[in-house]
């Protein structure tokens, strides 16, 4: 089932002042999210990533194009009571504690006294903010303290689907072990997740589907096991070695070789060049470590502008 329906989603922002003119930064996008997934929002800075989570959001307004977020249009208001939203750079109000702020939007969303405040309770001990620090000031927080109280308040009203616009930003890396964590678990809970991130580690460990934005525009989108195979080559081979110098195995023809700190890297075209490389390889006095399949990295296929369907 689609949980997000997204049609020849366009974007026009008008910019300079005497002379206006027109800059798309979204053109045409049309894409589906399935129920229960957590799915990958990738491009550089400047791809459309921001804009179409805040169209989704009804923050801008498109140009042209339509999309529908649990069935409903996103112009019906009363479908956020069902989602969940973390911006990129969220703003909250400085002088609330991160346990005001939650009961405060608790309360938005109807909930009773005694219930928002141990929603509260429960969110920010899901996010791992340190105890001590639930009724400190938000100005007193660091960027990742923030982070981690606006994811929080993304899932106050326990959403069907949770929209996160870099959600490891300011984390270091145990932060971001956690809420990768916390990320996984609500695809356990049954919940969706709809992610922005540039961080390829992290959409590679935790993705079921991405979609990969260019200059506004898809240029990407499926498993990433299928995206790899549409593009990366099935026959190329890779031989880790160690104990060889690689000066001695520059001869090979169709080989890549390089010195890696896992070991001598050698990368051929086929199998069938696989004992020409092993001879070569015990003459120089190395040892097979491995010989596996070259796989595409994520930020291989993120380089990729080859274009794709939904």
């Amino acid at each position: 089932m689609s949980i997000v329906e997204i049609n020849n989603l366009t974007k026009d922002y008008e910019v300079g002042f005497l002379r206006k003119r027109k800059v798309r930064a979204l053109d045409d996008l049309s894409l589906t999210v399935d129920s229960g997934q957590i799915f990958g929002f990738l491009g550089a800075n400047g791809a459309g990533k921001t804009t179409t989570l805040k169209l989704l959001m009804r923050l801008i307004f498109p140009t042209s194009g339509s999309a529908r977020i649990l069935g409903s249009d996103i112009q019906n208001v009363r479908m956020h009571e069902r989602i969940g939203y973390l911006p990129e750079n969220p703003y909250f109000y400085d002088y609330l504690t991160a346990r005001e702020f939650l009961e405060y939007c608790a309360e938005i969303f109807g909930y009773a006294a005694v219930d928002r405040k141990k929603r509260a309770a429960d969110l920010l001990a899901r996010v791992n903010l340190d105890e001590k620090s639930w009724d400190k000031q938000l100005r007193k927080f660091s960027k990742g303290m923030l982070q981690r109280v606006g994811l929080a308040q993304s899932l106050i009203n326990d959403p069907e689907i949770v929209f996160l616009d870099e959600p490891m930003s300011g984390l270091d890396p145990v932060g971001r072990r956690e809420v990768r964590d916390l990320i996984a678990s609500l695809r356990e809970d049954g919940k969706t997740v709809f992610m922005c991130s540039h961080i390829l580690s992290d959409i590679e460990v935790l993705c079921d589907r991405v979609a990969i934005l260019k200059r506004g525009r898809l240029a990407q989108v499926g498993h990433l096991d299928e995206l790899r195979q549409r593009t990366e080559d099935p026959n190329r081979m890779e031989i880790l070695a160690a104990g060889a110098d690689p000066a001695a195995l520059r001869h090979l023809a169709n080989a890549d070789v390089s010195a890696t700190p896992r070991g001598l890297r050698i990368e051929i075209a086929s199998e069938n060049e696989i004992e020409t490389a092993l001879e070569a390889l015990r003459k120089a006095g190395g040892k097979v470590v491995s010989i596996q399949p070259v796989k595409q990295s994520l930020e291989e296929l993120f380089m990729d502008g080859s274009p794709s369907s939904n």
